[in-house]
């Protein structure tokens, strides 16, 4: 019996909510939220990642996302693999306790 390899693919949600009024605020930290409990990493302050095990699970998140988007603002989705994510350069100033730069770097989930 032969096993099937399990792609690793990456999900990126990219968003510009707009924050003038307090319901506007209320909908983007819902949305924010949303990402942090479907397992999404906040790379940056509009820009959230997580880890899927193949295609079937970035349709699965995509139509998540879908689901919870709010009613104003930009929200764009990209799919990266997981040998492309680990390409990534992370280039910091003086960096934050949290984030350390190294030549490879792996996320445990």
């Amino acid at each position: 019996m032969k096993t099937e390899e399990v792609r690793l693919m990456w999900l990126f949600v990219f968003f510009d909510l707009p924050v003038g009024t307090k319901d506007q605020r209320r909908a983007a930290t819902r949305f924010r939220n949303f990402l942090k409990d479907d397992g999404y990493l906040m790379l940056q302050f509009s820009v959230y990642a997580r880890i899927c095990r193949g295609e079937e699970a970035i349709d699965k998140h995509l139509a998540r996302v879908r689901k919870n988007l709010p009613r104003t603002g930009s929200i764009r989705a990209l799919q990266v693999t997981d040998r492309q994510y680990g390409r990534m350069y992370l280039m910091l100033g003086d960096a934050p306790k949290n984030e350390t730069v190294a030549q490879r770097q792996l996320v445990l989930l």
